[in-house]
């Protein structure tokens, strides 16, 4: 028979996943909570306005379609930060990596034109997007473990310098003086656009970020690579100890999440926006960074957390037209539910019913 610490190790995985699970659940629970006291001061019924979303966001396939498409660069961007947090560091440049990503893609596009097959243009496009937002944010990785930078506000502030060198491009060497609307670049040719999924108007951008999701999964829990991160991320100096290559380590891993985010930017500007202007910064960096932690940093619930996300994002017009809230209520439930994600963090370990021979 079993003595009792033995069974309480094996009961500890199941509890910890069960943690893993209520409290994203009690987390969002109170953002819901919170949100509903907001719309009931603004005028609105809380249950309608619930009603309103899930109707905007899955009530119907066009419904669907519109959140699967804005869920696609949140599931890659996300992963800017999760990759990173196995290691324990805490990323948020992933505006920046999506920005930088876009411009490389948009200029391999523009540059390679139809010189070659749509579709050698497109993974071109891709491997340039994944180098540009890899690079980004391997020197905040770079800064952090060669010179004691923290990751965190120099990610952040990468963020702006990729916005403003963006601002400089396209109101000086890659404009465009035909497109007198607002500053942009030329629009890239309708050959290499990145097109939809047969039977709907989703482009296959959701596909890059499912497939991304799931190689990153494999690579974290299924691999000698992803051990050695998660034993970097869990007690640095026994890392060293053993032997493991720390710095590499962290350049790898800060690579691999930029270059989704990189990937996220070639979406965007290939499926979505057609060719670089203000508009390619779209906060879809930041909600990143929300899906990454009500994720837990998993890159499968990754896929879950982008869905969650993307309705919400796509209820937007429906809260304006039927409920007279602005537009950007919904920013304002997705701020709710980062500070009740954040502070739920604060809570693991902390209830006896999830830890080891109590309960």
């Amino acid at each position: 028979m079993l003595g009792l610490s033995q069974q309480a190790l094996l009961r500890l995985p199941w509890r910890r996943s069960l943690e893993s699970i209520a409290l994203p659940v009690i987390a969002l629970t109170a953002a819901l909570i919170i949100f509903g006291g907001f719309c009931a001061m603004a005028g609105a019924n809380p249950f309608q306005v619930y009603g309103s979303i899930y109707k905007a966001a899955f009530g119907r396939w066009s419904a669907w379609q519109h959140t699967l498409i804005l869920s696609a660069p949140l599931m890659l961007t996300a992963l800017c930060t999760a990759l990173p947090a196995r290691l324990g560091l805490v990323i948020i440049g992933n505006e920046g990596a999506l920005v930088m990503g876009g411009l490389a893609a948009m200029a391999t596009g523009l540059g390679l034109g139809i010189t070659l097959p749509p579709l050698m243009v497109q993974l071109a496009m891709a491997a340039a997007g994944m180098a540009a937002g890899g690079l980004w944010i391997m020197l905040a990785g770079a800064l952090r473990y060669y010179r004691g930078v923290n990751e965190t506000i120099s990610s952040l502030l990468l963020n702006y310098i990729a916005i403003a060198i963006m601002n400089h491009l396209v109101e000086g060497p890659m404009r465009d003086a035909s497109f007198v609307i607002k500053p942009s670049s030329a629009e890239l040719d309708p050959a290499n656009w990145l097109g939809a999924i047969p039977g709907s108007r989703i482009h296959f951008g959701l596909l890059y970020g499912l497939v991304v999701c799931l190689l990153a999964y494999v690579l974290i829990q299924r691999t000698p690579f992803g051990f050695a991160a998660r034993i970097v991320g869990g007690n640095i100096r026994a890392a060293r100890i053993a032997g493991l290559p720390v710095g590499k380590l962290t350049l790898a891993i800060c690579f691999l999440g930029g270059s989704a985010a990189g990937l996220a930017g070639m979406v965007e500007v290939a499926a979505v926006q057609k060719r670089i202007n203000q508009s390619l910064v779209s906060n879809y960096g930041y909600a990143g960074i929300l899906v990454a932690f009500v994720s837990r940093h998993n890159p499968l619930a990754t896929i879950l957390a982008a869905i969650l996300l993307g309705g919400i994002l796509a209820s937007g017009g429906i809260l304006q037209r039927s409920h007279n809230l602005p537009d950007a209520t919904v920013l304002v439930f997705q701020g709710i539910v980062f500070l009740c994600v954040l502070y739920s963090e604060s809570l693991y370990g902390k209830f006896p019913c999830f830890r080891e021979g109590e309960g």
